[in-house]
């Protein structure tokens, strides 16, 4: 793709981040207030898809703002705001996150299945298939389906070949699919 294509459409949001990021490497603390209100809650919302905890979740959103802060001044392509800021999340909350979420996956399989079973909506079934996905998946269907990002951030944002994004991104397709095949057979049936 030639700089003039990527240049004759642009998206207004994306765009408006770039100015804000190279706004705050010129020291705009306002700037960074403003990109903080425009990202946090999507930061939040993609660190409790891993984690299944609001609190958790913010306070990892928090860790990952202090990652943003102290090394967007040396980010050298403000376009790749996306994937950097969630990038830092990943990093930041990997160790602690696979532990949390292998305690929580310990305590939710101890759970009565029919609680499982009584789970009657969509977005409660969408959230029970993503919590029953690997954390590696969990991230890529996240960052793909919620937050719009292509397999090639997906792969800059886990540090891992774009092969491997495919591959964990295929999988969750799959996986999540298999999920809710139950559950949209019984909504169609009834």
């Amino acid at each position: 793709m030639t700089k003039q294509t990527r240049l004759a459409s642009p998206k207004p949001g994306i765009l408006f981040d770039e100015l804000l990021v190279v706004m705050v490497q010129q020291g705009d603390q306002k700037a960074l207030s403003r990109l903080h209100k425009r990202w946090d809650a999507r930061l939040i919302r993609a660190a409790y898809r891993y984690t299944g905890d609001r609190e958790l979740a913010r306070d990892l959103a928090q860790e990952c703002w202090i990652g943003i802060w102290k090394g967007i001044g040396s980010l050298r392509d403000p376009e790749r705001f996306r994937s950097y800021a969630f990038a830092i999340l990943h990093r930041r909350g990997a160790t602690h996150l696979s532990k949390s979420i292998r305690e929580r996956d310990k305590a939710a399989t101890a759970e009565p299945e029919e609680a499982q079973a009584t789970a009657q909506d969509d977005a409660l079934a969408l959230q029970q298939a993503f919590a029953s996905l690997p954390p590696d998946q969990r991230l890529a269907a996240h960052l793909h389906f919620v937050e719009g990002l292509t397999l090639r951030e997906i792969a800059e944002v886990n540090d891992i070949p774009l092969g491997t994004a495919k591959s964990r991104l295929f999988h969750a397709r799959r996986l999540l699919k298999a999920a809710l095949s139950p559950f949209q057979k019984e909504t169609t049936h009834e």
